[in-house]
């Protein structure tokens, strides 16, 4: 399935159109595409972020506890580890 390109007018710094340009050449490109690989990179960098966040957060808590907090002594005892 093709995608419909959409044409969309960007105004950068003189610095970052230079940078552009140049990276474009190496990568033997148009800045055009290599603007519109990096914002589809970010934006299925983000989709997945936001996908794995909500189904971590639909998940149920594994922690098996009573609901008491150890006490300060507890948490710091080392003598176990000796």
């Amino acid at each position: 399935m093709k995608s419909r390109l959409r044409n969309v007018t960007v105004t950068l710094e003189e610095d970052v159109a230079r940078w552009a340009r140049l990276e474009a050449a190496r990568k033997d490109t148009s800045v055009s595409r290599l603007l519109g690989g990096i914002l589809k990179e970010r934006m299925q960098e983000e989709d997945g972020y936001e996908h794995t966040m909500r189904r971590a957060l639909a998940r149920e808590p594994s922690l098996a506890t009573d609901g008491q907090y150890l006490s300060r002594e507890d948490a710091h005892d080392r003598d176990h580890l000796r």
